[in-house]
């Protein structure tokens, strides 16, 4: 399901502009200007970066994924040997480092399952949960620069032995001090009904501005438009 999203070049894999906003708006529903074409400050979809680790590596018991660098169509990421502990790099910068322990299994429909219910819950943060999570401490993201950066997420699953899993929201998490907070996005992952893991995704906001209606309004309404336009 990830071939039509990259590329390999010498050994080293490039994500163009296309590829990257194409997975974003197509499989993440991910509406994020950061990951339009024409992007001045274009961004690769980090959930790109995850099922890519995923569909390369299989699934591991524990998981765990940090997002340190920006990777855009320049970018030449090289994906080392598997191991409990690797960076995913450009130009030896350090892009993803992932981490990771307990039994893996290389299992094609349930790396399919995990990453596009997990890219599903992960496209709908913004604006459906993140902006009435923070709204609740009356506070809100600038609408002129909606600055929300991936910093990490994690998964544990009880075990391997499935080979489907759907994913349920839990509940969320948001602390900020000054203009800068962070966001913790929890979920449970399930099989036939029956809770087998768990997982988080953290992210970092900054520009937080008091709560205005008006403006989130017209920031959704904004939002919402983008959606129709460019899918």
């Amino acid at each position: 399901m990830l071939t039509p999203y990259y590329q390999e070049e010498t050994n080293k894999l490039v994500i163009s502009r296309e590829q990257g906003s194409q997975f974003a708006k197509q499989v993440a529903d991910d509406f994020n200007p950061l990951h339009d074409i024409d992007a001045k400050k274009f961004c690769v979809p980090g959930d790109l970066l995850f099922s890519l680790v995923l569909d390369k590596y299989g699934v591991s018991e524990d998981m765990h994924f940090t997002f340190s660098g920006m990777v855009d169509e320049t970018s030449r990421l090289e994906f080392p040997q598997a191991s409990d502990a690797f960076d995913i790099v450009s130009n030896e910068k350090v892009m993803l480092s992932v981490k990771r322990s307990g039994e893996s299994r290389q299992c094609p429909e349930l790396v399919e399952s995990l990453i596009k219910n997990y890219v599903a819950f992960s496209g709908k943060a913004f604006p459906h949960v993140i902006i009435p999570l923070m709204g609740q401490q009356e506070v809100m993201i600038n609408p002129a620069r909606p600055m929300v950066i991936y910093e990490s997420m994690s998964i544990h699953l009880d075990t391997l032995d499935v080979s489907e899993v759907s994913l349920e929201a839990a509940e969320p998490d948001f602390s900020f001090e000054g203009k800068r907070g962070k966001i913790i996005l929890r979920f449970e992952l399930l099989s036939e009904g029956k809770k087998v893991g768990f997982g988080e995704k953290h992210m970092l906001v900054s520009g937080i501005k008091e709560y205005c209606q008006q403006a989130i309004d017209d920031l959704i309404a904004y939002y919402n438009e983008r959606k129709e336009t460019l899918k």
